[in-house]
């Protein structure tokens, strides 16, 4: 069973909701970030990508960063334009872009579920990523981002969060990129904890790194205080759930700088061995076993000549992705793996395909473009404890940072 508790945030007052909140840490580069938090000083990238207010260079994993993530998100407090919660609350959280609509719970989850697996991944993290997150955090005293977490659908739940968005919403803005984000306060959260004690697992969709940085804060706090009780909100960690039925993934592509030394007819008839080749007016596969390729400026569809071989019960063999990498990306391209090969590059979002045609045309090399991965493979690999392949899952929308914080 699944635990869900209520919080304190800290989150901004409404009318400057838009203008705090932000992107991700991790969908943008330092370059990007700064970018879009030009002429804001309210934008929430000041906090998760501080390094934007330091000198061109700046190392983002050096101690004067962290210190000035604290020192930002102070300032928002102190000028009391994040303010914090009375009381315990959790948040209907609905985001609406292209005739896609999800609705969640932005709540807390436990820690130790997390580390017992009840709350399952399928990613494996970075040292490096979990270090940096764990520095983050531990700096402010506070879940700066939430984790976007999924749990397989449950009339319950999906009832409860529904009856809470029909009051006035406490915020209800379209961000720059179109996106329209709208949170209600929910007071009354015994009926949702008890609906979730039904829920046996969840499931990290995106956020791996910010869950695992959790992990070892509450590790890192005990170490210094052995006396803990177990209800301090460092055994919690900001999410926002939505049910498996609600989310959106895109397909996350990829581009190889080189050929392995081919010329392009060459490395043609390579794929031609296992492929069928055919010219395609389509950058994006239709279906499942399909996969595109962008070569001199052309596109083409690509179908496993004996796709039998392929079959496969096994819940990661049998992803597009696993099957490219046997097939293709090994023994053609000589790319063993995907995670140390400085050859390959991921490219992810709405408008990936065109990116990846921009930097052929640009770099040379060749891209892929894959049908997306749906959540239900996502569910099934978690549940066999197995890892997806690197980089197979674009979740859209993405959810805005800034709008609710979780001290502890």
């Amino acid at each position: 069973m699944a635990t869900v508790k209520a919080f304190r945030a800290l989150r901004p007052v409404p009318e400057i909701s838009r203008d705090i909140a932000s992107v991700p840490y991790d969908v943008v580069s330092t370059e990007e970030a700064k970018v879009l938090a030009e002429g804001n000083p309210l934008s929430f990238l000041h906090v998760i990508r501080p390094e934007i207010d330091l000198p061109e260079g700046t190392n983002p994993y050096v101690d004067m960063v962290y210190k000035t993530a604290a020192e930002n998100l102070s300032r928002l407090v102190t000028e009391g334009l994040l303010i914090e919660e009375v009381k315990p609350c959790m948040y209907a959280y609905r985001l609406l872009t292209d005739g896609h609509e999800q609705t969640g719970l932005a709540c807390c989850c436990s820690v130790d579920e997390y580390n017992r697996d009840i709350i399952r991944k399928h990613e494996h993290t970075r040292k490096e990523k979990e270090d940096d997150r764990l520095r983050h955090m531990l700096t402010l005293s506070a879940h700066a981002g939430p984790v976007l977490m999924t749990y397989r659908k449950n009339r319950k739940v999906e009832s409860f969060i529904e009856k809470n968005t029909l009051e006035e919403p406490l915020y209800d803005f379209v961000a720059q990129d179109g996106i329209q984000h709208i949170l209600w306060r929910i007071e009354e959260t015994e009926e949702i904890v008890k609906a979730f004690k039904e829920v046996p697992f969840l499931y990290i969709a995106d956020g791996h790194h910010r869950a695992a940085g959790a992990s070892r804060v509450k590790e890192e706090i005990q170490k210094r205080n052995p006396h803990t009780r177990g209800d301090e909100e460092f055994n919690f960690f900001l999410v926002v759930l939505f049910s498996s039925d609600q989310l959106k993934i895109l397909p996350y592509n990829r581009w190889i700088s080189d050929l392995k030394g081919m010329n392009n007819e060459g490395f043609l008839r390579k794929v031609n061995e296992e492929y069928e080749l055919t010219e395609s007016s389509s950058a994006q596969p239709s279906k499942k076993g399909q996969v595109c390729m962008y070569l001199g400026k052309k596109w083409y569809s690509l179908t496993l000549r004996h796709p039998e071989g392929a079959k496969e019960k096994h819940p990661v063999a049998s992803l597009d992705l696993s099957i490219f990498q046997r097939y293709l990306l090994e023994p053609v391209l000589g790319i063993d793996d995907q995670r140390k090969d400085d050859r390959i590059d991921f490219i992810g979002g709405e408008s990936s395909t065109d990116k990846l045609a921009r930097r052929a045309d640009k770099e040379g090399g060749v891209a892929f473009s894959f049908f997306p991965v749906s959540v239900e493979d996502l569910l099934a690999v978690a549940d066999a404890h197995m890892i997806m392949p690197p980089k197979s899952t674009w979740f859209s929308p993405k959810l805005r940072s800034g709008l609710l914080i979780h001290p502890f």
